[in-house]
């Protein structure tokens, strides 16, 4: 759009698990997906990422559609099991080679490859050695982003480390609704520090190799109280240290929030968080990467609660298929807000995923989310906030995860059958906002499905 900042990229972002498919081709290791979607009862359907959305073999056309749509930058994932089948040891040819020609595909295309280097698809043989609880695989990780990063450092524009490591954390590790599956309690705090460590560890590497600038990508949640009362203010304050603190505080300002203390397990702090580490997890960042989808509603908990906080369900907005409040004033808010709490810690801000699942083909609903959430944009910049790119999730339909192939956030739909891809209203709509073509959308009444 015309009125955004010279040099503010739209592109796309979609994840390797969720689209390539090709889990057995070419030298590729297992992940912890392919073992977590092949369990009885784990994904809705029985539904696996064994062919997802075939990109491995349609990658080309794949970024033929971001072209047409006029997208300058590209968010995609490595997975780290086709370059490391075991997490370690040189890296398998044929697997690297398939991102060598998707980079230069983007870059032919004149796309900005923006490359995320963990998307939740850990090798399956690190897993068995105790994921990301062993402190082993942030150093493995460190390597892989090493190897990665000499092979792709000199063309790619932007490197994400880590993808949400909270809903990692959280959905793989306490609830168990994700891949590894587990539920540690509150026996946490190693999962959290070797993941940050391993990503303290990849911009050591990628700085060795690349001179492109390095950020992680974070899942932000605004946080509502319910009430102004005492126990519910409490609760919502705890809740946004663990969702929006905890795995920001550290990079941005090298120190744990104090919450920390209760995740140990009953373990000594300083078994796990060794001397040096946090010098490592807070070295400078080039941006920081936001995926926003919806506020949450907090109160003290309820009856039968084992957490200290329970999230309650938003009403009187429009909901997505997946039953998600659309809100994009609290993205507005939500900037606002980390400008506030980092103030000149807080580096340059991509808006590395939104959008929305809805099925139809045409969509005008997810037209009137993408348009709302740009406006909320615009008027956080307006504000001072210093935000550069803004990545609409997703390009394709694609493999949700523990939803399998129901909820669809797709610019273009995919037919899973005969993988024929069909646009979407939705994406020559954000063509037109990518060719800065698009009116500003009048939405002062919110979008409406």
């Amino acid at each position: 759009m015309s009125d955004f900042p010279t040099g503010f990229q739209f592109g796309v972002s979609t994840a390797a698990y969720q689209i390539e498919g090709a889990v057995d081709e070419d030298g590729r290791g297992p992940s912890i997906w392919d073992t977590f979607s092949r369990t009885p009862g784990t994904t809705r359907g029985g539904a696996t990422g064994d062919v997802a959305c075939d990109h491995y073999h349609r990658w080309e056309s794949d970024l033929d559609l971001i072209q047409e749509l006029g997208a300058t930058a590209y968010r995609c994932s490595v997975a780290w099991p086709r370059v490391q089948p075991t997490g370690e040891g040189p890296a398998n040819a044929a697997g690297l080679a398939f991102y060598d020609r998707l980079v230069d595909g983007m870059l032919t295309r004149g796309i900005d490859p923006v490359v995320t280097l963990f998307h939740w698809d850990l090798p399956q043989a690190l897993q068995d050695r105790g994921g990301w609880a062993d402190r082993d695989t942030a150093m493995r990780f460190g390597e892989y982003a090493e190897l990665v990063g000499e092979a792709l450092g000199d063309r790619v524009k932007l490197w994400v480390t880590l993808n949400e490591p909270y809903i990692h954390l959280v959905l793989g590790h306490v609830l168990g609704i994700h891949a590894p599956g587990l539920r540690l309690g509150m026996d946490l705090l190693p999962v959290i520090h070797h993941q940050l460590l391993g990503h303290g560890l990849a911009v050591s590497a990628l700085r060795r190799v690349s001179t492109a600038p390095v950020t992680l990508a974070n899942n932000y949640s605004p946080v509502w109280p319910k009430s102004d009362a005492e126990d519910d203010q409490t609760a919502a304050m705890f809740y946004d240290l663990v969702q929006n603190r905890l795995f920001t505080d550290p990079v941005l300002l090298g120190e744990y929030p104090p919450i920390v203390e209760g995740l140990t397990g009953g373990a000594d702090i300083d078994s796990i968080v060794l001397d040096g580490d946090l010098r490592v997890i807070s070295q400078p960042i080039d941006a920081l990467g936001v995926n926003y989808y919806n506020p949450s509603l907090i109160s003290a908990p309820l009856p039968g609660e084992d957490l200290p906080f329970s999230r309650l369900d938003i009403t009187g907005y429009p909901t997505t298929d997946f039953g998600w409040p659309v809100v994009p004033s609290a993205l507005r808010d939500l900037l606002v807000t980390l400008r506030g709490t980092y103030g000149d810690r807080l580096p340059p801000i991509w808006i590395t995923e939104s959008g929305c699942s809805y099925a139809p083909v045409d969509d005008q609903f997810r037209i009137d989310y993408h348009a709302g959430h740009l406006d909320a944009v615009r008027e956080a910049i307006a504000a001072g906030v210093d935000v550069r790119g803004y990545c609409a999730w997703s390009l394709l339909d694609n493999f949700e995860w523990a939803e399998g192939y129901d909820q669809r956030f797709g610019l273009v739909h995919v037919d899973f059958t005969t993988q024929e891809r069909t646009r979407r209203a939705s994406f020559d709509w954000f063509r037109r906002v990518c060719t800065s073509a698009a009116p500003r959308p009048d939405l002062q009444g919110g979008p409406t499905g």
